[in-house]
């Protein structure tokens, strides 16, 4: 009996591993797991640059490890995820991260958060955006629903 259990057991696990070793993996499904480092973008053409000089300075605070930004029209998103030791300091964190940006950008109006379930948006957000499932419009559109919920939780 206990032999026959151990083998269903094996076989199960045999089958299940089979199963998914052929399916990608996306980034959002691992997003809350570990560091996904997603690459920053802009649901604009012209302000890839600009994007990545916000997702640099934003990456430089020792307190975080990993940073999304998407900046769409009137926005720009960022969020991001702190590391363990440093979660007691949440609010000194964002407050410092907020000067920081408004120095070194005045000119965009940001949303800031380390909301695990904003982060998880903004990155599938990312991911379609990148595949090309979403038009200019739509992106811009899921943009604003997105920080319309930073504005709810807070």
């Amino acid at each position: 009996m206990k032999a026959a259990y151990q083998l269903f057991v094996w076989t199960s696990l045999l089958f299940l591993t089979a199963c998914t070793q052929d399916q990608p993996v996306k980034e959002s499904q691992m997003a809350l797991v570990k560091t996904t480092n997603p690459t920053p973008l802009s649901t604009e053409r012209k302000n890839n640059d600009r994007v990545e000089d916000i997702k640099r300075d934003v990456s430089s605070l020792p307190e975080l490890y990993d940073v999304a930004v998407v900046k769409g029209d009137k926005d720009t998103l960022v969020v991001y995820k702190v590391k363990h030791m440093h979660r007691f300091k949440m609010k000194t964190i964002e407050k410092n991260l907020n000067k920081k940006l408004e120095k070194e950008h005045p000119k965009e109006n940001f949303t800031v958060s380390s909301d695990y379930k904003i982060f998880l948006e903004a990155v599938r957000l990312n991911e379609k955006m990148k595949s090309g499932k979403l038009s200019h419009s739509k992106a811009e559109k899921r943009l604003e629903e997105i920080v319309k919920m930073t504005e709810d939780m807070k």
